[in-house]
């Protein structure tokens, strides 16, 4: 399947940083492409702006119930921060603390979206690419697919919160190899850490990543929400996440949807939920 074909099918399109960050969505799947593929995908200041604001046209004009994260063209995820613009927006600690403010809230839109957001990866992901991937909720990678934080290499270091999503993501000891050497890492390694949820060829990826966004859109959009905000609570030892998600799971017992889910499987007929 063709990116861009997947992308301009959909019902509904906005495009922001120029076009180099696009989102689309239908029938309650979005799409989020980082679309510079001729810098293998690199994310300038302005993409890194554009991420949240994307986001939430995603979740609110485009009524996405998931969202996957891609890089457009058939060859990288993302080489992560576009560095050709660094002696500009990151020459000194002035410029790199509003720089990577913006970083943060690219990282904070996927992280802490609403709905699950599903990083499909092939070739190239680095640094900040490498970031976004880790802010998502589920990953999955083609064969190939290659991995690096190489921040130590070029005498910089990420946002904090980034490290916390390497963290979650990696675990302690894989994430502290990642960042101390820069050394790049496999799918097989990733896989191994649980990072990744599974493995794909190149021709896959996408039918994969879609029909894992499908699955999830066809559920109930307040399951899979309280779902998420259980599991960040649980992963951010955060306790008022924790009593916002006891809150949505219990007003699942009085919404339509649970009542559609129960006649449904009496009827057995798959459930038509509308997030109500």
């Amino acid at each position: 399947m063709n990116q861009h074909k997947w992308a301009f099918q959909m019902k509904r399109i906005h495009d922001f940083a120029a076009g180099k960050i696009r989102a689309a969505s239908q029938a309650g799947t979005g799409l989020l492409l980082i679309d510079n593929p001729d810098r293998k995908n690199a994310v300038t200041a302005a993409m890194w702006r554009a991420i949240p604001e994307a986001m939430h046209w995603l979740c609110d004009e485009g009524e996405a119930r998931v969202i996957v994260l891609m890089g457009a063209g058939t060859t990288d995820f993302s080489a992560g921060a576009d560095i050709s613009e660094f002696p500009t927006v990151r020459k000194d600690t002035a410029t790199a603390r509003l720089y990577e403010s913006e970083n943060s809230k690219a990282f904070s839109a996927i992280r802490n979206a609403r709905v699950p957001v599903i990083a499909a990866i092939r070739g190239i992901c680095y640094g900040g690419g490498f970031g976004l991937a880790a802010a998502a909720d589920l990953r999955i990678a083609a064969e190939g697919a290659a991995f690096a934080v190489p921040a130590a290499r070029l005498g910089l270091a990420y946002p904090a919160d980034a490290v916390q999503d390497f963290i979650r993501t990696l675990g302690a000891q894989m994430a502290g190899k990642a960042l101390y050497t820069g050394l790049p890492m496999s799918v097989n390694d990733l896989l191994a850490a649980g990072f990744l949820l599974e493995m794909t060829t190149a021709e896959g990826l996408e039918a994969t990543a879609l029909t894992l966004a499908e699955t999830i859109a066809a559920n109930a959009p307040l399951s899979v929400q309280a779902s998420k905000l259980a599991l960040r609570a649980a992963s951010q030892q955060d306790d008022d996440l924790l009593r916002e998600a006891e809150v949505i799971g219990a007003a699942t017992f009085d919404s339509a949807d649970y009542a559609e889910g129960r006649n449904a499987f009496a009827e057995k007929r798959r459930p038509q939920f509308t997030g109500r």
